[in-house]
């Protein structure tokens, strides 16, 4: 490899060239120079008006790889997450078989080697993730798990979380919880509020999260150790999450980019590929998403990437599967917060904070560092449809739409992806 990007804008608060404007010369995986000289090189990229950052990192993706290949595979998925700017991703481990062994967790890391991202695979909590039995955790940690978590799956047991928060801390790991009381949210198809009421669903009340966060961090409180909350979504949520930092609690959390996007008025036309879970709920409580993200409560923004088939989609809404894609749509979602949220806080929970989370090092943007760097246009335009769809699902509200924003180049190491238009 031998490139250069020239006249790019360096996004990278770590970085000495931090906002500004320079040519960056990559040769044999490394970052050789930065500076304003013209340097010779293989092949030169004129990246006037993009701009440059760390690459980055999805702490929350299915790639239903084992058993569920028709949705997604580990080779679609790490396509659509290359073109979606990210070289790294954590996996859920809702797969079939669930991944919950050694040879597991070694399949996932064998078989994502040849790929662009580098794919950290996160292991179940429990058997089966049906929150009776402990799995192996020392040995899944030793094995390259990355976390532990039931993923789509809320740990609801008390005594299953009280045991693993203890055990965690004997390896430093990390313990990660859906918030969702299931005994609240059963039946439910969209959130609890005026929307449901007036079409004539059952609602997901707020209550259902906030009181799994409320017990989580009293245990937590109890044991010591650590804890992380993904896809939290309730204005409620925010503000216990915030008053638990406060009291300098080992506790981080994440949010999904929709949720940042969306709220529940636009389940109005039935639209499946809206129907999330947590469920995008009211106006308010995505403004105090955004909110959180802007004082810090929020660490880190996700894809959330949940590839569904058509036959679990195209049904009545109540009979629907939960989720959205969320990867290769990434960064138009990310451009449209930057009215509301500062771009180096935005790149900051997808590169450093992701990573820091999950005790992952971070690279730097500075000469002799590795080169592991996502480059972005604000402008670019480009269509999402059956021709640049890199999944195998087209579970998105924005499928068959333009959309202005687009990653236009990946390096990870000795890894290059460059976009066709450049």
């Amino acid at each position: 490899m031998d490139i250069v990007f020239k006249e790019v804008k360096i996004i990278d608060p770590k970085s000495p060239f931090h906002n500004t404007v320079q040519n960056i010369h990559i040769k044999d995986g490394k970052i050789d120079k930065i500076g304003n000289t013209n340097f010779r090189s293989e092949r030169v990229i004129d990246c006037k008006g993009m701009k440059i950052s760390t690459g980055w990192f999805d702490m929350r993706a299915n790639f239903n790889d084992p058993g569920l290949e028709h949705k997604e595979d580990i080779q679609s998925g790490c396509e659509a997450a290359t073109v979606g700017g990210f070289t790294g991703i954590a996996t859920l481990p809702n797969t079939e078989p669930v991944i919950q062994t050694k040879s597991h967790i070694e399949y996932i890391k064998s078989k994502s080697t040849m790929f662009l991202p580098d794919v950290y695979p996160m292991a179940a909590l429990t058997i089966d993730t049906k929150g009776e039995d402990l799995t192996e955790m020392i040995d899944l940690h030793h094995a390259g798990a990355i976390a532990f978590t039931d993923g789509e799956v809320p740990s609801w047991s008390t005594d299953i979380l009280l045991k693993s928060l203890i055990y965690l801390q004997k390896i430093n790991g990390l313990l990660i919880n859906k918030p969702e009381d299931r005994m609240l949210t059963q039946f439910g198809d969209m959130n609890e509020g005026a929307t449901s009421t007036m079409l004539g669903m059952k609602g997901m009340p707020a209550l259902a999260e906030e009181l799994m966060i409320k017990r989580d961090l009293d245990i937590l409180e109890y044991t010591g150790g650590k804890i992380h909350f993904s896809n939290i979504s309730s204005k409620g949520a925010v503000s216990i999450i915030r008053k638990a930092k406060k009291k300098n609690m080992k506790v981080t959390c994440d949010v999904s980019i929709h949720h940042l996007i969306y709220d529940d008025s636009y389940l109005m036309k039935f639209n499946t590929n809206f129907k999330s879970n947590p469920p995008f709920r009211r106006t308010a409580d995505r403004n105090a998403l955004i909110k959180g993200i802007n004082d810090g409560t929020i660490d880190a923004i996700v894809s959330s990437h949940t590839p569904q088939d058509e036959e679990n989609k195209k049904l009545e809404f109540d009979k629907a599967a939960f989720g959205l894609m969320g990867l290769q749509t990434f960064y138009y979602q990310l451009n449209l917060l930057t009215k509301s949220i500062e771009l180096d806080t935005l790149i900051g929970k997808i590169t450093t904070a992701p990573r820091a989370i999950l005790n992952i090092p971070t690279s730097i943007i500075q000469e002799k560092e590795s080169a592991n760097l996502t480059l972005f246009s604000e402008k670019e335009e480009w269509n999402f449809n059956e021709k640049s769809n890199k999944s195998k699902s087209t579970n998105s509200p924005l499928y068959n739409t333009k959309l202005k924003g687009k990653v236009m180049a990946v390096v990870n190491g000795s890894k290059l992806y460059i976009d066709n238009s450049i």
